[in-house]
C-alpha cells in the first residue's frame, strides 16, 4: 500500500523530469484539482453566494425549471 510519502516522492520525480517551460501549466492543472475535489466551509460558501447576490448575479427563483422537461 503507498504511503503519503510515497505518492509525494513519485509527484517530486514527475515535476523533476518536467520540463521548466510547462510548470505554469502543470501547476494550474494542479490547483484545479485540489480546488474541484475540495469543499469550502459553510461560512466561505454562505461569503460567495451572499456577494453574488449583491452584484445582481442570480436567477428568480420562477425561473429554476423554465427549460427543463417533467
Amino acid at each position: 500500500m503507498m504511503t503519503q510519502e510515497n505518492y509525494l516522492e513519485q509527484i517530486q520525480q514527475e515535476l523533476i523530469r518536467t520540463p521548466a517551460e510547462y510548470l505554469p501549466a502543470l501547476l494550474n492543472i494542479i490547483h484545479t484539482f485540489r480546488e474541484s475535489i475540495c469543499m469550502n466551509s459553510a461560512e466561505e460558501s454562505f461569503k460567495n453566494g451572499w456577494s453574488e447576490i449583491q452584484k445582481g448575479q442570480y436567477e428568480p427563483i420562477s425561473k429554476l425549471w423554465d427549460g427543463i422537461e417533467r
